[in-house]
């Protein structure tokens, strides 16, 4: 197996994991993070600790796939590569910002004398963690990543149209979110991120199962035509 070969894989198996492990702690998440009445459920605690456990995953495959990417991405624009890189370094720190929230919201909510409106802001802190890494920093991150796939034939065009068309709708989506259009956990929220779930899905499995296109290394090689003009290596 090549070196890009096993870079494709690895990749596409952490843009696979960062799905299942962001559903994962939205759903373990929810009974602490909508307790109407600021007290636990029973085991929502556990829930809730299991959910912050599949996010720090998430946070380790969100910052992998910027740098298992990266190698062959800057064949194609060094400055992009970085910026998607570096975008995917910041979306995963603003989801640790999350995963501490809802550590101490735990914490807060075990004692029964707690006070009333600080667990409020601390789902709210999520809540907006939530708002600007997996929604805001992820729209901008497919944009740099789906116009680099695109432009250098790494993908079927389709794919990469994807990334190019719910990268900046859930972008949007967030703005209307963050101005009260409408909730993020909505019909309208759900529909504006299924673009960028259809990107996400079809890059990881065209990466696992067909690789990069021919054009991932046809940088490097001009590089070296342009290097060596008289054809001198043996």
């Amino acid at each position: 197996m090549s070196p890009d070969r096993r870079t494709a894989v690895a990749a596409g198996s952490l843009f696979l994991l960062t799905e299942a492990a962001a559903i994962a702690g939205a759903v373990l998440y929810h009974p602490l993070l909508s307790a109407a009445d600021g007290r636990l459920a029973q085991g929502a605690d556990t829930r809730a600790l299991l959910g912050v456990l599949c996010e720090v995953v998430l946070v380790v495959a969100v910052a992998g796939s910027g740098a298992a990417l990266f190698p062959v991405l800057r064949r194609h624009g060094e400055g992009l590569a970085l910026g998607y890189a570096f975008g995917r370094l910041l979306e995963a720190a603003v989801i640790a910002l999350g995963i501490v929230a809802v550590l101490a919201l735990v914490t807060l909510r075990r004692d029964a004398g707690a006070a009333a409106g600080a667990d409020v802001a601390l789902a709210a802190v999520h809540d907006w963690t939530f708002l600007l890494g997996p929604n805001i920093a992820l729209g901008l991150n497919t944009v740099l990543l789906a116009y680099l796939a695109y432009r250098a034939r790494l993908v079927p065009r389709f794919i990469a149209v994807l990334g190019l068309v719910g990268g900046p709708l859930i972008c949007a989506s967030a703005v209307a979110v963050m101005f009260g259009a409408y909730a993020q956990l909505s019909v309208a929220g759900s529909a504006a991120a299924l673009p960028v779930f259809a990107w996400e899905l079809g890059l990881a499995g065209w990466l696992i199962v067909r690789g990069f296109g021919p054009g991932s290394g046809a940088a490097s090689r001009a590089d070296g035509e342009v290097a060596d003009p008289a054809g001198v290596r043996p």
